[in-house]
C-alpha cells in the first residue's frame, strides 16, 4: 500500500478521535507514523505535535460555533501549562526511546483507567477552582513537551474530573489546551523538523482536518458517558501495544 493512502486512511482515523473525543488523536498520531509510515521516533513526536496542532486550531473553532469551549478554564490550563510543555521538550531529547515509549503508555494506561472508574459527567458546569486547574495544567503540559503528545487524552478526564465540565464541553476546551500545548513544545523541537517527509505530513494533516469535522457532528450524536467508555478503551488499547514494544 503506498505512503499517499496509508498518510490519507491514518489522517483519517486520528481526525475522527480528535474531532469527537476531543483528544487521542496524538496518541494514535504517533505509532502511526512510526509503524505505517516508517518515521523514526524522534521523527514521528515532532510531526504528531505538527499534525495535532493543525487539526486540533481547526477543530476547535467549531467546536466554539457550538458553544462547547470554557475559554476561561481552558486558558488557564494552557497558560498553566506552556513553560512545562517547552522544558519537557528539552527534557525529552536526553531520554531513551524505549523509556518515552513505556512512560507514554503507562500515562495513556493511568488516563484510561480513571475514566473507566467515573460515573457519567455531570449535567452542570460547576465553578473552576483556579489553583487545582492551573496545577492540573502545569502537568498536561509536561507531558505534552515529554511525550511529544497534545495532552488531549490527560485534559479531558482532567476537565470533567478537577474542574467538572460537562462531558462536550470538557471536549472543546480540551482542544484549546491541546492546540497552544502542541504548538508551545513544538517550538522547542524546531531543531528536529529537518528532513521531515512533508509528502507524507500534508496528506495525514489534510485528511485529519476533514475527518475532525465529522468527528465533530459525531459527537453531538453520542451521549457522555458512551463518549467516555470508547475513549478509554481507545486509550487502554493503543497504551497495550506501545507497552509490548517497549518491552519487547
Amino acid at each position: 500500500m503506498s505512503v499517499l493512502v496509508l498518510a490519507l486512511a491514518a489522517g483519517a482515523v486520528i481526525g475522527l478521535a480528535l474531532g469527537t473525543l476531543g483528544g487521542g488523536g496524538s496518541v494514535l498520531t504517533v505509532p502511526a507514523l512510526i509503524y505505517l509510515l516508517g518515521f523514526t521516533p524522534v521523527a514521528a513526536t515532532t510531526a504528531s505535535l505538527v499534525v495535532v496542532t493543525v487539526t486540533s486550531a481547526t477543530a476547535l473553532v467549531a467546536h466554539a460555533r457550538d458553544g462547547q469551549v470554557r475559554w476561561r478554564t481552558g486558558l488557564l490550563f494552557a497558560g498553566a501549562g506552556t513553560v512545562p510543555a517547552m522544558l519537557g521538550g528539552l527534557a525529552a531529547a536526553r531520554l531513551p526511546a524505549t523509556v518515552l515509549t513505556a512512560a507514554f503508555a503507562v500515562v495513556a494506561a493511568c488516563a484510561a483507567a480513571r475514566m473507566l472508574r467515573r460515573g457519567p459527567a455531570p449535567d452542570a458546569v460547576r465553578p473552576a477552582r483556579s489553583g487545582r486547574a492551573a496545577a492540573a495544567g502545569a502537568g498536561l503540559g509536561a507531558v505534552t513537551g515529554v511525550l511529544g503528545v497534545g495532552g488531549g487524552f490527560l485534559a479531558v478526564p482532567a476537565l470533567v474530573g478537577v474542574v467538572g465540565l460537562r462531558m462536550r464541553a470538557a471536549v472543546g476546551t480540551s482542544l484549546l489546551v491541546i492546540t497552544v500545548n502542541s504548538l508551545a513544545a513544538l517550538v522547542m523541537r524546531a531543531g528536529t523538523a529537518d528532513g521531515l517527509d512533508w509528502a507524507a505530513i500534508a496528506p495525514f494533516t489534510g485528511a485529519a482536518i476533514l475527518a475532525a469535522w465529522d468527528g465533530r457532528r459525531l459527537a453531538a450524536k453520542v451521549s457522555g458517558p458512551a463518549l467516555q467508555r470508547v475513549f478509554a478503551v481507545l486509550l487502554l488499547a493503543v497504551a497495550a501495544f506501545m507497552l509490548i514494544d517497549a518491552v519487547i
